[in-house]
């Protein structure tokens, strides 16, 4: 009798930690409490670095396209990339910290329901917990103003295991090419915007708040060029050793350039420089830490590990926290600490964000793993 043997593919190899980058988030988390929460002045030589945080945000954003890509697209081309796992996956990441975050916000949300109609409060209450809030300019900072790139997330993780199935550009010339077009798309409604100033703000910045201009900075489809950007940004990165000076020169100059044009942040245009002008360098930087050279050793210290393991936390409950601690409660004031302020704050900020990583985040993800995979039955092995 005739037999045939079917050779199921074995899993893909886990690539190498990126331990630099985790680093780097730890920064711009860092960067964005800051931002929201400091008089710049107080960081002396990066002032204008503190002063312009909110373009962290997009960093987050390229850098979640890099990451996925990284770390997803071998399997993706080996067959063996599963949409239902990878959204079980990235939603038990998000989710869990996510509504503890609007637990901690109760306050919060007593504050909307006074200051907004009732159907809007209730289509905002709705929106949020089905993390939808982003698609809505009246919306997008309800109950929780920094969850609103949760929206951009779940938007990107719904097309991503489409995404990274696509053809793509193998050459390094080409790669280039198609960064620049999607740096190039990422313009096109911050023009129209500047171009037709349908809120009428005759001095754009950061505290201008026109229905148009919100839709122009939350809306999710304004920053999926970022998430492209940095999907190609990863096939690039496969082009250049790990040891290469050029990563390290790249880095170098991306770091200097940055902070030059931070020092002339409030001359740069704002709608630009909050929706993607600054790609290009956060890619010189993305390809410098995930080589290997002195840089890398840098941002790999423990201390900024740690921070950036938990820099999810810290970014989704510092906004709330912070006027929890100060504002709602006013804890620190009546305990007599406010004299050891802002810096005591932002470490209760980072240790309360590592505590919520491992009592909430990492349980939340095992307890939805454990529960989905009993729920669903197994997925097929990919067969050749």
């Amino acid at each position: 009798m005739a037999t045939a043997t079917v050779h199921v593919q074995s899993p893909a190899a886990r690539r190498s930690r990126l331990d630099a980058l985790t680093g780097m988030r730890a920064l711009a988390a860092l960067n964005i409490v800051f931002f929201h929460f400091s008089d710049p002045k107080i960081f002396g030589p990066f002032a204008p670095v503190v002063d312009n945080g909110y373009v962290s945000v997009s960093f987050f954003l390229l850098l979640s396209g890099f990451v996925l890509t990284y770390n997803y697209r071998e399997r993706a081309d080996r067959g063996l990339m599963r949409a239902r796992s990878f959204w079980m996956a990235r939603f038990s990441r998000i989710y869990p910290v996510f509504v503890f975050s609007l637990l901690m916000s109760v306050i919060v949300l007593q504050q909307e329901w006074r200051i907004r109609p009732h159907g809007e409060f209730a289509w905002g209450v709705g929106l949020t917990l089905l993390l939808a809030q982003g698609w809505s300019p009246n919306l997008c900072t309800f109950w929780n103003a920094p969850a609103w790139t949760l929206t951009t997330d779940v938007f990107f993780y719904a097309l991503f295991p489409w995404l990274v199935t696509l053809r793509r550009p193998r050459t390094r010339n080409r790669i280039v090419w198609t960064m620049l077009g999607f740096w190039c798309l990422s313009f096109i409604l911050p023009a129209l915007y500047m171009i037709l100033n349908p809120d009428g703000d005759p001095q754009l910045g950061r505290y201008s708040n026109g229905w148009w201009l919100r839709a122009v900075k939350f809306g999710p489809l304004q920053h999926l060029p970022s998430f492209l950007f940095g999907m190609a940004l990863a096939g690039l990165n496969d082009l250049i050793p790990e040891r290469s000076h050029l990563r390290t020169a790249l880095g170098i100059a991306a770091f200097a350039s940055l902070y030059t044009i931070m020092c002339f942040g409030s001359h740069m245009p704002y709608v630009f420089m909050h929706d993607g002008l600054l790609m290009p360098f956060y890619a010189m930087i993305v390809l410098a830490l995930a080589g290997r050279n002195f840089l890398t050793r840098l941002f790999s210290i423990y201390p900024l590990l740690v921070i950036g393991e938990a820099s999810y936390c810290l970014y989704i409950l510092h906004f709330n926290l912070w006027n929890l601690l100060h504002d709602d409660t006013h804890l620190l004031a009546r305990a007599g600490l406010l004299r050891f302020d802002p810096w005591l704050s932002y470490a209760l900020l980072v240790l309360i964000s590592i505590a919520v990583m491992y009592l909430v985040e990492r349980p939340g993800q095992r307890w939805i793993k454990r529960w989905t995979h009993n729920l669903m039955p197994a997925e097929p092995p990919s067969v050749p």
